[in-house]
């Protein structure tokens, strides 16, 4: 087979691909396992033989045109392909790319350890992780990043934004930063690790009442919160402080799971797809914590799973709500790996909480707003919302 009849295969295969992606005509493991997509599929909108037209184009006619490499040109393509969705959470990957990308589902990760997200279109740092090179590094909540290894970072994907910063441990990356409330951005080094997975941390106080941190919401939260809660049991606790503050979010199925503990019966949320579809969601019998007096306290780097996590809660009225407005991430991202070990990631439904309110785009307000401490001091919102639970159990609430 030559050449050219090469790059048209990969290019129709790429084109069935994502046509037949967005139609979830397929599932992508079997186009992973088939190897084999069949040209002459219907179904495909004609504006897409331009780009058969464009490879024969430049390689007859560009300058280098013998010399172009066609995994780079297919990639290329893919890229474009995401970029015109104008969806934040879109990315490719090639295949190396792909398997750093899904390390942390094994629970750990190479990197820096700073939970990203997209904010007016700016790559923002929600939170650095515990006792990471990038927290030793100084970076921040509320950090902008600027620049990744000198190119900018305006305007890129999330999924991008995370795939230009990670990598093999004991490498560095350069960052141009922005710290919030500065004027002058700030060139950061940080060297990266290998990133370990924390999820959930309880502190007991002297009055009963526990902090319970929940960092992010992966495969171990539920085992872990139960863990957390035995701890609160024999430590004789009164009531708990949840912190989903700078939480980035998670797995679905983890703040279900992690939800459930809380409530008796009813949604925990439910999602709708590109279709229409609506999915409900529903709360798992056998909680652990239905009886605890508890509050919840957020902030605006509160994302995704923890948004879930504190909709349930105002909407079956469970728990008061303490903070700030949360960040405004309710899309579901899949990641699809490709037949070549190389993968895509783009937004396919949207997350709404029992009552029927938006979390994408909108957030959550709280039920008590807490001014923001200039600062940066934490403590002062922890302590608030310690004495707002006291006072709560004190009255029987």
């Amino acid at each position: 087979m030559t050449k050219s009849r090469l790059v048209r295969a990969s290019l129709i295969s790429l084109i069935c691909f994502f046509a037949l992606s967005f139609a979830a005509a397929c599932a992508v493991q079997q186009l992973g396992q088939s190897g084999n997509v069949d040209p002459t599929l219907n179904g495909l909108p004609p504006e897409f033989e331009r780009l058969l037209e464009v490879w024969e184009l430049l390689e007859g006619e560009h300058i280098n045109g013998g010399k172009l490499d066609p995994q780079e040109v297919s990639d290329g393509a893919i890229r474009g392909m995401l970029d015109a969705l104008g969806d934040p959470y879109s990315a490719f990957y090639n295949a190396e790319q792909y398997k750093i990308a899904t390390q942390d589902l094994k629970g750990f990760f190479e990197g820096i350890g700073a939970e990203v997200g997209i904010r007016n279109g700016l790559v923002t740092i929600l939170a650095p992780m515990p006792d990471t090179p990038a927290e030793r590094a100084g970076i921040r909540p509320g950090d902008i990043i600027l620049e990744i290894e000198d190119e900018s970072a305006e305007g890129i994907s999330l999924m991008e934004a995370v795939n230009r910063i990670r990598g093999k441990k004991g490498t560095v990356v350069k960052l141009l930063i922005l710290h919030r409330n500065d004027t002058d951005p700030v060139v950061i080094n940080v060297e990266r690790g290998v990133i370990t997975l924390i999820s959930v941390r309880i502190n007991m106080g002297d009055n009963g009442i526990g902090h319970l941190r929940i960092f992010n919401f992966a495969e171990t939260t539920n085992k872990d919160l139960l863990n957390a809660l035995k701890r609160f049991e024999d430590s004789g606790g009164t009531g708990i402080v949840l912190d989903l503050r700078n939480n980035p979010g998670g797995l679905l199925t983890s703040v279900v799971d992690v939800t459930s503990q809380f409530l008796e019966d009813g949604l925990v949320l439910y999602q709708i797809d590109a279709q229409g579809h609506r999915t409900p969601w529903k709360v798992k019998s056998g909680g652990k914590a239905k009886e605890i007096p508890f509050v919840v306290l957020v902030n605006e780097f509160s994302a995704s799973a923890s948004e879930v996590f504190t909709g349930a809660m105002m909407d079956h009225e469970r728990a008061t709500v303490l903070g700030g407005t949360t960040f405004g991430k309710g899309s579901v991202s899949n990641l699809w790996v490709l037949q070549d070990g190389s993968g895509v990631n783009f937004t396919i439904a949207h997350w709404f909480t029992p009552n029927g309110t938006l979390i994408e785009g909108e957030g959550l307000s709280p039920d008590v707003q807490l001014d923001k401490v200039e600062d940066g001091s934490e403590d002062v919102h922890l302590n608030r919302a310690i004495e707002f639970l006291r006072k709560q159990i004190a009255q029987g609430s």
